[in-house]
């Protein structure tokens, strides 16, 4: 009877994770473009994805930015806003992923940073309401992008997603990546449609004044 009931609690607390995972999923799918059809905006924003050892940034966010960059040469955005953690001396996501982009040939003027994008919530909130966006592009893998789109439209900007998978990712960190997200998303319903909480925010900086 202990055994039914234990049971029982997991398969509620999985379901629990799941649906938030499969309605933003469908969400996201209409709003989610290939390279040749996305359309084009004036901004794309790169969400943080952790640094390594040294400081530089990790494959997954190295491809990232490696897609927004594609998106600028190709002409369909104006601006990079790469939007990461920076909250201590010796971890600076943005300032990794300027450093990778430059190696890339993208010139300095078209990169803009924003040092307090701790998560996906904050970076879409601030978006609009530092950096003055009304659309944008969000660039990001399959797995994190149904999360970014349905927090960032959900937040008043009219946002589009391109997915960032530019080579296949080991299993296990696949599956670190999904379960992740089934909280993580859990949570950004919560925050968007029940706690509303406010990010670290400042003076507005509008990209295109």
């Amino acid at each position: 009877m202990i055994l039914k009931f234990l049971l029982l609690r997991a398969l509620l607390g999985l379901l629990t994770l799941a649906v938030p995972r499969l309605v933003t999923g469908l969400y996201a799918r209409p709003k989610t473009y290939k390279a040749a059809d996305v359309p084009a905006r004036r901004a794309a924003i790169v969400f943080g994805a952790g640094l390594q050892r040294d400081g530089s940034a990790t494959p997954i966010l190295r491809d990232r930015v490696a897609a927004a960059a594609d998106l600028y040469f190709s002409g369909k955005v104006e601006k990079l806003l790469m939007s990461g953690d920076n909250r201590f001396l010796d971890y600076n996501e943005p300032g990794a992923m300027r450093a990778y982009a430059l190696s890339l040939g993208v010139p300095e003027d078209a990169i803009v940073l924003d040092y307090a994008g701790r998560r996906t919530y904050d970076t879409c909130y601030r978006a609009k309401a530092i950096f003055s966006l009304t659309e944008a592009i969000l660039v990001t893998q399959s797995f994190h992008l149904p999360r970014a789109l349905y927090t960032c439209n959900h937040l008043g900007l009219d946002a589009v997603g391109f997915e960032a998978d530019r080579q296949p990712y080991r299993i296990v960190s696949m599956l670190y990546w999904n379960l992740r997200e089934m909280i993580a998303t859990t949570a950004a319903l919560w925050d968007v449609h029940v706690s509303h909480p406010i990010p670290v925010l400042g003076d507005p900086v509008p990209i295109f004044p």
